[in-house]
């Protein structure tokens, strides 16, 4: 049986690629559930990760814990395999504005 979630996305978003191909920042994975890091960071397992920003001069999310000093960067890349391409399964579904 299929779960289903509703995650708030940014209109300017883009879509979600399929699964491993490049990552382009669409933030689905994120806004689901945080990452192994996330969790610590946000101190939850469910919900959308804590650390994830909205980039306005990139159109798409990223990870606020890359954004910070260099060696950080680096063990959070690692960690969170930056780079690697698209690991999230979720499929999703796109609504037109809320019911009225």
């Amino acid at each position: 049986m299929a779960r289903h979630q509703v995650i708030h996305i940014h209109a300017e978003a883009p879509p979600k690629p399929p699964e491993g191909q490049t990552c382009n920042g669409c933030g689905i994975c994120c806004l689901a559930e945080p990452c192994p890091v996330g969790v610590v960071v946000s101190l939850k397992r469910h919900g959308a990760c804590n650390a994830l920003r909205w980039s306005d001069g990139q159109m798409r999310y990223v990870c606020g814990l890359m954004t910070g000093p260099t060696i950080i960067r680096r063990m959070v890349g690692r960690w969170i395999a930056a780079g690697q391409g698209c690991d999230c399964s979720l499929e999703t579904e796109t609504t037109k504005g809320d019911p009225e």
